[in-house]
């Protein structure tokens, strides 16, 4: 089975509702993680009610820091605005999402970025299950 590991600096949204979708898409299909550089106290509550409106449900989630395990133990790594502070393996594939930063951002900012995870989700999930 896959594995993708989505980082960003918090763990707190971008990476949060990426993981989100990739689950409710995939199912158990692929496994799915996030982490972040710098884990936030909580989730963005406004990336949790922005998932919401959409069905998917992340207030479980908690923001987790980034291991060394957590990126050898996944196929896919994709970072989201953390540049260099993701270490390297060498075989891994990498990806760099750029999207805006939902941080501080009210619902109205966050829905576009809530869409284009999605789009990038099915993507990958159409290369990932395809490859398989």
């Amino acid at each position: 089975m896959p594995s993708v590991l989505f980082v960003c600096v918090h763990n707190a949204g971008r990476s949060q509702m990426a993981a989100g979708w990739l689950s409710h898409l995939a199912g158990d299909r692929i496994e799915v993680r996030s982490a972040g550089s710098a884990p936030a106290d909580q989730i963005n509550p406004v990336a949790v009610e922005a998932m919401r409106e959409v069905g998917i449900d992340i207030t479980a989630e908690q923001p987790k820091v980034l291991t060394v395990d957590a990126v050898e133990a996944s196929d896919v790594v994709i970072t989201m605005g953390c540049g260099d502070v993701c270490p390297v393996f060498p075989g891994k594939r990498y990806e760099d999402w750029k999207l805006d930063d939902p941080a501080g951002q009210g619902i109205e900012a966050v829905r576009p970025i809530r869409d284009e995870i999605r789009t990038r989700i099915e993507q990958l999930i159409k290369e990932l299950l395809s490859a398989g």
